[in-house]
């Protein structure tokens, strides 16, 4: 028992510990220059919003002299989804405010980053135009699904005119649930742009304009509105629950239908991430993304789907990231909310996924089964090399070939190596392993340095091409040695012919998990399972506006109504359509039930039947690289059984991290079970789709509760075990057995080690079926008794 205690008091020790750490690296500046804080509060506690907002000011007069001062700091009053403002406040003020009773944390405003045709066919969602009454909500689905769901996109905004934004025939009225608006703003007239299918949308812009600077509209790099500058926010969104739009193409490459994964849901768009300097990069305020999060509550938003976060994996403690605390208090109200796990722009090392916070949905990225191959001819007069690569080049480059060397000191492909010798009229060799540059720096560099093309030399390049200013053509390291050898061979200087690109499909195993999606475990919580799952996130087909280039850059004059993207920003809003369809089957759901249907009914077996590669690797993916599995919307919609987690599991979760009796009291709504047990208990034990153990030394019971939401309410699930390599894996009891009396049940997973290890991860499956549902969880285990004083450890 002392050893329970001596271990909670290193958990809060800890906790503390990191809130200081945080406050240090946040509080960096000088204390008497006034920065944008955010003062979190907790829950409101009142409904009285005018009275909430009062109690925000009076609390600013405790730091400042003055009414007037104290009104003129504030920016944003948070009344509805949670309690809190955001207020210009120094250091010292700051501190002050975060000693007096009730208040939550502080913390600085920082600035995050913002992180289809073929994909809804490869995710096996099928195109119907109508629904049969004896086709919902249980049997084959159909995307005319959803009229009833709200989606929140909180991204870059919308080019409202886009196809993917129109009205779908037979749309109803919009919901008496929604309390939203359509704001106007510079371009953007909400009687033309809003309509029954974008109901609603919305732009924050204080913060991000005294942290960043004034807009700059007058270069016409940005929108004083909710129109989309970027064309992040218009792609995710039509990606998410964009209409059915037939003949989609980016230059007759990816031809089809294209649709969001609710075609039907309503559209509500949060404007919160805005382009800088028309360097295509989105920056996002948290505390416009606060304000955004206490908005949707209002509106009546059922799902948010935000694709951004920081640039590092999440260091800081819970309730200091805005992210948090705003998709705590949309789960507080029902509402779902999913997240971008990150991207990395090199290697996919581990515990980098951000956005890990489990009462959220974190997403990975993978392939579907589309290719893009580009045939390359090299004649150097004397023999011929024919390469295949990958790339979305649409018009034919006949150029003089050269290797970096020629243009670039020591041959590394960066603006700041180059020789200042011009490269006009060739296609420049670079390879990602000669000074560790990214394909984003090798364009710019051979952009500097007039070059016409770009071949692309990089690990296992895979199906990962990019709509570039420079055209590029990506190969892996066999391909470009082949290539470089080439060059050599003969004294004279090959001619290179890059044919256009065209699309493959089916002919590719599918999915692989991206290289630059980011994967766990999670920095901050390991003993659950982050990212959650995997979707479509590369060489996404989705909707963009004609006025901003593809490539993003003012020397690309092309205009385009459709355009590729990659990233885990186009996987998170795959995940967000899933999650409406779910919603509009069952209104009732909590939103751990939607994320348990789609954890539990994800797969992980490629179109070859075999375990999907991990981008980057010669490997097998694992649960840190797609969680539970890849998204399947079909299977979501009836999973058979669902794993709920109540407003108490995150309770004690929050507990045994550390926190206080008094601190959680602030957190949840009066009334919610928020009793710390007295002994903590592992993280392991929150009721997860999926269970995860980072530290197994001795032998461990684990308990989960499930639900049964099938439409056989008599029915017996059965058990079969695949344990982690090493670990016995034993289950009590042997049956579920449910009934019109008794629809939910517990069952205990013992896990005991059987080797000897330190530090190393093995991973294994759970699965409960029915003989119609197979409902699936990763067993994801350290083993971790090798160590001195390993036995002296246990877990209840």
């Amino acid at each position: 028992m002392e050893e329970h205690h001596h271990a909670h008091d290193h958990l809060h020790s800890f906790w503390s510990l990191s809130l200081l750490l945080s406050f240090l690296f946040i509080y960096s500046a000088c204390s008497s220059e006034p920065y944008v804080h955010i003062v979190y509060l907790g829950h409101c506690p009142q409904q009285d919003h005018q009275l909430t907002s009062d109690l925000h000011q009076q609390l600013l007069l405790n730091v400042f002299e003055s009414e007037e001062d104290a009104v003129r700091s504030m920016i944003y009053s948070y009344t509805h989804g949670f309690s809190g403002f955001a207020a210009k406040l120094t250091l010292d003020q700051a501190g002050a405010i975060a000693r007096k009773e009730g208040v939550v944390s502080v913390f600085r405003s920082k600035i995050l980053e913002l992180h289809t045709t073929r994909s809804r066919d490869f995710m096996g969602l099928p195109l119907r135009e109508t629904l049969d009454d004896d086709e919902a909500p249980h049997g084959p689905f159909s995307s005319a699904f959803s009229d009833d769901v709200i989606v929140g996109v909180f991204d870059s905004g919308i080019w409202p005119e886009s196809a993917s934004f129109r009205e779908e025939p037979g749309m109803g009225p919009i919901p008496r649930t929604w309390k939203g608006e359509c704001i106007s703003g510079q371009s953007f007239n909400p009687s033309i742009a809003c309509n029954r299918k974008l109901i609603g949308a919305r732009y924050y812009l204080t913060v991000r304009e005294q942290q960043l600077g004034p807009l700059d509209i007058a270069s016409d790099t940005e929108y004083r509105s909710p129109r989309d500058r970027l064309g992040h926010g218009t792609h995710t969104a039509s990606t998410a629950v964009g209409s059915i739009v037939h003949g989609a193409n980016f230059f007759e490459l990816g031809s089809g239908t294209a649709r969001g994964g609710a075609p039907r849901a309503r559209l509500i768009v949060y404007k919160v991430c805005w382009n800088k300097t028309g360097d295509g990069i989105g920056k996002c305020s948290e505390a416009d993304i606060m304000a955004a999060f206490d908005g949707a509550t209002r509106d009546g938003v059922h799902i948010i789907s935000a694709s951004f976060g920081t640039s590092i994996a999440q260091l800081l403690p819970f309730f200091v990231p805005s992210a948090d605390i705003g998709s705590f208090h949309a789960m507080r109200k029902g509402v779902t909310v999913v997240f971008s796990a990150g991207n990395y722009d090199y290697s996919p090392d581990p515990s980098t996924v951000k956005n890990v916070a489990p009462w959220s949905i974190s997403v990975a990225a993978s392939t579907i089964d589309r290719s893009f191959p580009t045939r390359m001819v090299f004649d150097n007069t004397i023999t011929n090399l024919i390469v295949m690569g990958q790339s979305l080049i649409t018009t034919q480059i006949d150029a003089n070939l050269a290797d970096a060397r020629s243009h670039f000191y020591n041959g590394t492909c960066s603006r700041g190596r180059w020789n200042n010798i011009s490269a006009s009229g060739r296609v420049i060799l670079c390879f990602s392993t000669v000074g560790l540059i990214t394909s984003v720096e090798a364009v710019d560099a051979v952009k500097k340095a007039g070059g016409l093309g770009l071949i692309f030399v990089e690990p296992l390049a895979g199906q990962v091409a990019y709509v570039d200013v420079v055209p590029t053509v990506y190969v892996d390291i066999y391909q470009g040695t082949k290539i470089l050898h080439y060059l050599g061979s003969s004294e004279w200087r090959p001619i290179v012919q890059i044919t256009p690109t065209g699309s493959v499909v089916g002919k590719v195993p599918g999915p692989v998990v991206a290289y630059f999606s980011c994967r766990g475990p999670s920095a901050l919580s390991p003993d659950i399972l982050k990212p959650d799952l995997s979707a479509p996130g590369v060489n996404i087909l989705a909707a963009w506006p004609p006025n901003t280039p593809p490539a993003r850059s003012s020397s690309d004059t092309r205009s385009v109504n459709w355009n590729f993207q990659s990233g885990t920003s186009m996987s998170c809003p795959h995940v967000t359509g899933t999650a409406a369809l779910v919603k509009s089957a069952h209104p009732d759901w909590s939103p751990a039930a939607i994320r348990s249907a789609a954890m539990t009914t994800a797969y992980t077996k490629d179109t070859n039947s075999e375990y999907f590669l991990s981008g980057g690797s010669t490997k097998p993916s694992d649960p840190f690289d797609i969680g539970a599995g890849h998204i399947n919307p079909t299977k979501a919609i009836d999973p058979g059984l669902v794993y709920d987690t109540k407003a108490g599991d995150y309770v004690i979760f929050l507990c045994n991290l550390g926190y206080t009796q008094e601190e959680i009291a602030k957190l949840v709504l009066p009334g919610t079970d928020k009793t710390c047990p007295r002994v903590p208990t592992s993280n392991s034990n929150l009721n997860y789709p999926s269970i995860t153990v980072s530290d197994l030394r001795t032998t461990m019971t684990i308990r989960r509760s499930v639900r049964n939401v099938g439409r056989n309410r008599n029915a017996v699930y059965i058990p079969r075990v695949f344990g982690p390599s090493g670990v016995e894996v034993a289950i009590w009891p042997r049956l579920l057995v449910f009934s019109r009396y008794r629809d939910e049940n517990t069952y205990y997973v013992t896990l005991n080690p059987r080797k000897r290890s330190e530090g190393r991860y093995d991973f294994g499956e759970i699965t409960w079926s029915d003989g119609f549902h197979t409902v699936r969880s990763p067993p994801t285990v350290c083993v971790n008794n090798s160590g001195y004083g390993a036995e002296s450890m246990s877990y209840t």
